[in-house]
């Protein structure tokens, strides 16, 4: 499995929150090398079950959310320029002169527009409301492309950087969506201690809708929560953040199963894949907040990617975490396992 070229389809995909059909017919397509009975719901997400269930055994679901940010058309202008509203919550501050497609009857490209600095008359950060994007056409005309409504994403081809490192504007969850396809590869052939379930959820980036609804239906008895953290940058604090390229980011918190974070420590240490510990406070901010407390609950760990740069058109992950993250995922779903129960 070529993890890169995996990243690449799926970080082509616009799939922005509310918008995600493109991204969960590309991630459907490779689910079903590994099952028959996987599907897009009517919520936009996708869904799999990977294996016949076995009453007698407990059911494990490996989440990650398969939508990304982005920005909604609100107006167009008389002049034929486009306003926009915020989907999710992207760094507007990195957004001056960005280049973007409007996805509309048919990709438009545009410029976020921006004064020079020349003729600013200060240096105030560029807000929401502000954001205006050129697109070059006239008002009448690009009516005929596209609607308020129709979403924007930012300009970032995918692709490598030096050694494992690759960039890319949707890694925020689709290198996590990625770790889950991995780790099914890992696991093709071994015996499972669990019924195992797959969902990509939709519109995690405004309130994790998806994931209550696909928490809810499959009902699960265990969680593994797959997303992007925070890695080390020069300008980071150290104390909240990760070490790209030093492993599998292991949640500890009190919404989450401490006797899940043990085992997976302990396990990451038998088999000596390289692991960070994530503690938090509280919440995790992820859909496992969401599908831990659906019906009756269900005990949850959350295993994170470090990222570099998150909600930007330009983010950062290296290959060597998402790796570690899949492993970990096969070795706790492998029978070879301790048990959980």
């Amino acid at each position: 499995m070529n993890l890169k070229e995996i990243l690449y389809t799926l970080c082509k995909s616009d799939g922005v929150s509310g918008n995600e059909r493109s991204a969960c017919e590309a991630a459907l397509s490779m689910l079903k090398s590994y099952t028959d009975d996987c599907f897009i719901d009517g919520f936009n997400s996708v869904i799999a079950h990977i294996a016949p269930h076995d009453e007698s055994k407990p059911t494990l679901l490996l989440d990650a959310h398969i939508d990304r940010i982005g920005l909604i058309i609100s107006h167009i202008t008389s002049d034929g320029f486009i306003k926009v509203g915020k989907v999710g919550g992207p760094d507007i501050k990195t957004l001056a002169a960005q280049t973007v497609t409007v996805h509309g009857v048919k990709p438009v490209r545009g410029v976020v527009s921006v004064l020079p600095p020349h003729i600013k008359s200060s240096d105030e950060a560029m807000k929401a409301d502000n954001i205006v994007i050129d697109t070059g056409y006239s008002a009448d005309e690009l009516k005929k492309l596209v609607s308020p409504g129709d979403t924007i994403t930012f300009d970032c081809e995918p692709g490598s950087m030096i050694d494992t490192r690759f960039c890319g504007g949707a890694l925020d969850d689709r290198s996590g969506v990625a770790s889950v396809l991995y780790a099914l590869e890992l696991l093709k052939g071994k015996e499972l201690r669990f019924n195992l379930d797959v969902s990509f959820t939709s519109q995690e980036e405004v309130g994790e809708r998806g994931a209550r609804i696909a928490g809810y239906n499959l009902n699960p008895d265990f969680l593994l929560e797959m997303d992007v953290s925070f890695a080390k940058t020069p300008d980071s604090n150290p104390a909240k953040c990760a070490v790209m390229g030093e492993g599998v980011m292991i949640g500890i918190a009190p919404s989450l199963s401490r006797e899940m974070s043990n085992e997976l420590i302990s396990l990451a240490k038998a088999e000596k894949i390289p692991y960070q510990l994530e503690v938090m406070n509280g919440e995790t901010g992820t859909n496992a907040d969401s599908i831990s407390v659906c019906r009756q609950g269900a005990k949850a760990c959350t295993l994170s990617i470090p990222l570099k740069f998150m909600h930007t058109p330009a983010e950062i992950v290296d290959i060597c975490d998402i790796e570690a993250v899949a492993r970990l995922i096969a070795a706790y779903a492998s029978e070879r396992s301790s048990s959980n129960d």
